[in-house]
């Protein structure tokens, strides 16, 4: 049975994805609190990633930002961010238990094997994975719905990736990505959102590492089918990628900014029959003309006879210039709403 979430996907309700990545720092028990911090925030899906250092890995590879004490090299880092197939099959019920999607993006045809054990509704393929034909045709073999992330691929590449999907009759996600880490608003790239999809004709999406909410709730604005977004329990917390993520009641509030952006989407307003529903308020706040001073029947009314005032019952000020030079019909009181039975001659609208 297909996730609702899953089959939103292109239906005017957008994906929301938390990413855990690596955030979790090898702790099982803290990975299991990010599945129910995102669950609580109302994303989607959680969403991990499965590493497996001996598959992806050699140890002269170097870190993108050596942040790590403990670790020597970036290969000791993957090792102990690796979990056993129970913890990831724990995750994974976890998240089931609690109404969301798991992810987890894998980093090697063994990463690829182990996840689909454990059962993958969907597959995010990493920025840095998106050229790996080996590893996406693999993957492909699962038959599952494929989003691709494109932080590092240029268009010929992002080309050649979703064909290859669509080749074997799977459906294809494009997420807008910049490799960034935080990524400033210059480079977000909201343009490529409707560029993906006149291209593509295929769900698109951003993946969004600018540890704010603001282009989260613009693509929603654009109508795009699904967002990625890092999450870390706290702004102090351990990790590269603390920096460039969102905190989980920023989360709540990104997700919340999306259904309430949905709404107004799937409602466009027709402004006549808006304003009619406001007619009885609009009789509060507009303004009528009324008399400025006691005056007698048969009063020629001038300028100085008639001020404009709240509520909107009478006569409207755009016909001042018709009452002007006209006889009153019956005596009128200080600030009395004028109505067209006071003026000789005067037809009612």
């Amino acid at each position: 049975m297909t996730h609702p979430a899953i089959a939103g996907l292109g239906t005017g309700r957008c994906l929301v994805i938390g990413e855990v990545a690596l955030t979790h720092d090898g702790s099982l028990g803290l990975a299991h609190a990010f599945v129910d911090a995102i669950a609580n925030a109302g994303a989607d899906a959680v969403k991990f990633q499965t590493h497996i250092a001996a598959a992806e890995s050699t140890p002269s590879e170097p870190f993108r930002v050596k942040f790590s004490k403990q670790d020597k090299t970036r290969y000791d880092y993957w090792k102990r961010m690796e979990f056993t197939e129970e913890g990831w099959r724990g995750l994974a019920e976890h998240a089931r238990e609690r109404g969301i999607l798991f992810l987890s993006s894998p980093f090697s045809i063994q990463a690829v094997e182990l996840l689909e054990r454990v059962g993958m509704p969907l597959w995010k393929i990493a920025s840095g994975e998106t050229s790996n034909a080996v590893l996406l045709e693999r993957i492909l073999d699962a038959a599952k719905p494929v989003l691709l992330s494109t932080g590092m691929s240029p268009i010929e590449e992002i080309d050649e990736a979703v064909a290859r999907v669509r080749a074997r009759n799977v459906d294809v996600g494009v997420f807008q990505c910049t490799t960034a880490y935080p990524c400033p608003p210059e480079k977000i790239g909201l343009n490529l959102i409707p560029f993906y999809r006149e291209r593509y004709g295929c769900w698109v999406g951003l993946s969004d590492h600018s540890a704010t909410i603001y282009p989260g709730l613009a693509g929603a604005a654009l109508g795009m089918d699904m967002l990625e977004v890092h999450v870390a329990l706290s702004r102090e917390q351990f990790g590269p990628d603390v920096i460039a993520s969102v905190t989980t009641q920023e989360l709540r509030q990104l997700v919340d900014g999306i259904r309430f952006i949905e709404r107004m989407r799937a409602h466009p307003i027709d402004k006549n029959a808006s304003a009619q529903e406001t007619a009885p308020l609009r009789k509060l706040f507009t303004r009528s003309l009324v008399a400025s001073a006691d005056l007698p029947a048969g009063t020629v009314i001038a300028r100085e006879h008639v001020a404009i005032k709240k509520p909107g019952t009478g006569l409207p000020p755009d016909r001042l210039d018709e009452i002007i030079g006209r006889r009153l019909a019956r005596p009128v009181t200080t600030d009395q709403v004028l109505a067209a039975e006071d003026i000789e001659g005067l037809v009612r609208n």
